[in-house]
């Protein structure tokens, strides 16, 4: 079944991007601890990072 949206129409306001990214963020600072990391914690947050890093490059901050 096609997509009756056109693909220029996906995406996301840039505001929109900035929140996802400032929350990122805040998660990330939110679980950061000194002693080091339990593995799913570990895994977590490196999920986090992979999405923070997207959203930079959607944002155009980062290549």
């Amino acid at each position: 079944m096609p997509n009756p949206v056109p693909a220029a129409a996906t995406g996301l306001p840039a505001a929109r991007l900035s929140e996802i990214h400032d929350c990122l963020v805040l998660a990330l600072d939110a679980t950061e601890r000194p002693e080091g990391y339990p593995l799913p914690l570990r895994q977590a947050r490196s999920y986090m990072r992979a999405a923070l890093r997207q959203t930079d490059r959607l944002i155009g901050g980062n290549p």
